[in-house]
Formats: structure tokens, C-alpha cells, sequence
């Protein structure tokens, strides 16, 4: 894992976490939005980097 996608989970668990304390994330979706957002803000750092697209080969969770 790169320092990239690091950052991504870091930011994505906080996101969740804020999500869960306002009651818009339940457990039953949270495995669909979990990745939805991790995506989200992988895809976001890698533009603003310059480093690639959203959905780039090295992608963890395009293999699953």
C-alpha cells in the first residue's frame, strides 16, 4: 500500500466515522459506502496529485 492510498483510508475512516455519528451510515450499508467513499477520495488525491485517474490499475479495490 502507498502513501497515497494511506491517506485515503485515513481520510475515509474519518468520514465514515462522522457519518455514523450523524445516524446517514447504518451498519447495513456499510460496506457498500465504505468502498464507495474510499474510491471517492483515492480518486480525488491521485488528481489533485497529478498521479493517475480515479479508477487506476493499482486500484486495490478494482480487483475485488
Amino acid at each position: 500500500m502507498d502513501q497515497t492510498q494511506k491517506q485515503a483510508l485515513q481520510v475515509t475512516k474519518e468520514i465514515v466515522v462522522k457519518f455514523i455519528e450523524t445516524n446517514r451510515i447504518s451498519p447495513n450499508t456499510f460496506p457498500e459506502l465504505f468502498g464507495d467513499i474510499y474510491r471517492s477520495v483515492l480518486g480525488t488525491i491521485r488528481n489533485e496529485a497529478g498521479t493517475g485517474t480515479p479508477e487506476g490499475d493499482d486500484d486495490p479495490e478494482a480487483a475485488t
